[in-house]
């Protein structure tokens, strides 16, 4: 129960990229690779200690 809260918790965070809200993507790729960057994006906000949201 408590790794789905995580994995919940991750996903919220990586879909605060207005980008990622609807995925209007041809390829796959680009969708995989714009998933990363937020999530890398996220990680490193986090990291650094800023509470801001937006990206």
């Amino acid at each position: 129960m408590r790794l789905r809260r995580v994995v919940e918790r991750t996903f919220a965070w990586i879909m605060k990229c207005r980008r990622l809200v609807r995925d209007c993507e041809q390829l796959s790729a680009v969708s995989e690779t714009l998933i990363a960057i937020a999530a890398i994006a996220t990680f490193v906000r986090r990291a650094a200690g800023r509470v801001s949201n937006t990206v």
